[in-house]
C-alpha cells in the first residue's frame, strides 16, 4: 500500500474515508465467586465500536442519509434474523472485522468552519445471536491480524498532508 492511500472504513455498505479515530472495547463481566474474596471472569463483555469520522464533499448528505438508513435497516435485520442470518452490520477496517454490529448513536455537526464537511461520530454495539456467525467474525479479526503483521509498515504518523484550505 502507498503512502497516501486512503483506504475507507466500512460500516455495513457505507465507505467512511476520512475517519479521524477508531475505537474497539471489548473485556470480560467478573463476578465475585460466593462466599469468598475472590473474582473470576465469566463471559466477555460485548463488543463496542466507536468512530469520528469526516463526511465531506458534495456528497455528505448521501452519506449522512445511508447511515440514517444503516441504522434503522440493522434494526429490521436484528429483528427478522431468527438466528440463522446476520444480525447485524458489518464493520470492516484495518482495526477490526465485526460482523453483527448495531449503530446506537449516531451524531452529526456542522461548524461554521467546515460548510461543506459535516462530523460524524458513530457507537455501534454488537448483537450476536448466531455462534457460527460470532466465530466467523473472530477467525477474520485473526486474518487481519495476522496479515498486518506480515506487512512492512514504515508510515509516517500522519501520512496525508493537511491543509487548512484542504479542510474548508
Amino acid at each position: 500500500m502507498a503512502v497516501g492511500t486512503n483506504v475507507p472504513v466500512l460500516v455495513g455498505p457505507v465507505p467512511l474515508l476520512f475517519v479521524q479515530s477508531m475505537t474497539v472495547t471489548e473485556g470480560y463481566e467478573v463476578e465475585r465467586i460466593a462466599g469468598t474474596r475472590f473474582v473470576q471472569a465469566t463471559q466477555p463483555t460485548r463488543k463496542r465500536i466507536g468512530i469520528e469520522a469526516l463526511l465531506a464533499g458534495p456528497d455528505r448528505l448521501a452519506l449522512k442519509k445511508a447511515l440514517e438508513a444503516l441504522a434503522l435497516v440493522g434494526r429490521k435485520l436484528a429483528d427478522a434474523g431468527g438466528g440463522l442470518l446476520p444480525n447485524g452490520i458489518s464493520v470492516v477496517s484495518g482495526l477490526t472485522v465485526s460482523l453483527e454490529m448495531q449503530i446506537t448513536e449516531l451524531h452529526f455537526t456542522q461548524s461554521v468552519e467546515r460548510r461543506d464537511a459535516l462530523q460524524a461520530s458513530i457507537a455501534l454495539e454488537e448483537v450476536p445471536r448466531a455462534s457460527l456467525l460470532a466465530t466467523l467474525g473472530e477467525v477474520a479479526d485473526l486474518a487481519v491480524a495476522a496479515g498486518s503483521a506480515l506487512v512492512p509498515s514504515a508510515v509516517p504518523p500522519n501520512p496525508i498532508a493537511r491543509t487548512v484550505l484542504g479542510a474548508l
